[in-house]
């Protein structure tokens, strides 16, 4: 069989890099159509005319969506999709879909981790054996900090919000939320307000998706308001944090430690985290292992092949639920 029998007579648009395994999976079932970044500027005549599907880890705006008047679907990879203007796309008949579930426990483990190897300091202990402090200087410090006696809020009760929660209920913590509403059926206590939730405890692990709505929203008022034995750990989205505020709490002592998976101008991170002792630092590797990424892969694609075969999207976003095949 010849490299084009089988396919599907529909381009889809991959800008920038992606996934290898969503790449040849693309390639096999669709024309596959590359170029270096979701940039409207690079659009040209034949894929205004041929593109019908975006697969992009990219940000897919406005701009991107118009320059491409038959586009009928975006596959976002990955569960958050703020990124992607999915309000325009909604309003031009264009589906959105994204990659939930397939990644949650995977992230909700590495949260866990990151939350223990920041209360326990097991970077710097690491570091001190594998500099030959431990031979040099003896045993590493006690750690300042334990999980005992701690209090955790989680900002950002949703799949994998609830996913932590469940890991956490096992070490014996106390467990409350701030979500924009109410989680019915959920014991745990529910905070109407972020400082609220701060307030309330000592830990605060933030889930919470990227957007306007959550801009900064861990900002100097809510560090105050953990306190100085707080201890603050983010798996969701970089734009969430006030970074400046965040080392600048670091610093002062203001809250004792912080944990941090995401940026937000990633790979950039600031100087002044980097700097922080008590500050244990990954570069988003949350979902990041061959099996999570790659069922992520799947998901991304069988959802370009779901409305390309069966008109249907397999995990539409919210935004475009209500947008319909064409034709």
């Amino acid at each position: 069989m010849t490299r084009t029998e089988g396919k599907l007579p529909v381009a889809i648009l991959v800008p920038g890099d992606f996934n290898d395994h969503a790449v040849g999976r693309i390639d096999e079932a669709f024309k596959l159509v590359r170029i270096e970044r979701a940039d409207p500027g690079l659009v040209t005549e034949e894929m205004r005319a041929a593109v019908r599907g975006i697969a992009s880890y990219a940000g897919i705006n406005a701009a991107m969506i118009d320059a491409l008047p038959n586009l009928e679907i975006i596959a976002s990879f990955g569960v958050g999709y703020d990124s992607v203007d999915a309000n325009h796309a909604a309003k031009r008949g264009v589906m959105v879909t994204n990659t939930p579930d397939v990644l949650t426990e995977e992230v909700a483990d590495t949260a866990i981790g990151l939350l223990i190897n920041t209360v326990r300091e097991l970077y710097a202990a690491e570091k001190w054996l594998r500099d030959g402090d431990w031979v040099k200087r003896g045993n590493y410090r006690l750690s300042r900090l334990t999980l005992r006696g701690r209090r955790v809020g989680i900002f950002g009760m949703g799949r994998i919000g609830r996913a932590v929660a469940r890991r956490l209920e096992a070490f014996g913590l106390p467990i409350a939320y701030h979500n924009r509403r109410k989680v019915e059926g959920l014991a745990y206590d529910y905070h109407a307000t972020l400082k609220g939730l701060a307030e309330a405890v000592d830990t605060l692990i933030c889930i919470a998706p990227g957007g306007a709505s959550t801009e900064k929203a861990i900002n100097a008022e809510i560090l105050s308001a953990l306190g100085s034995s707080g201890v603050f750990v983010n798996i969701g989205r970089g734009s969430a944090v006030d970074e400046t505020a965040l080392a600048a709490a670091l610093e002062s002592g203001t809250i004792a430690a912080a944990g941090l998976d995401v940026f937000a101008d990633e790979p950039n991170v600031p100087r002044a985290l980097l700097d922080a002792a008590n500050a244990s630092l990954l570069p988003h590797v949350g979902s990041a292992s061959v099996h999570t990424r790659r069922a992520m892969a799947d998901l991304c694609v069988d959802n370009l092949v779901a409305w390309f075969t069966e008109r249907r999207p397999l995990t539409p976003v919210p935004e475009t639920i209500n947008v319909r095949p064409r034709g």
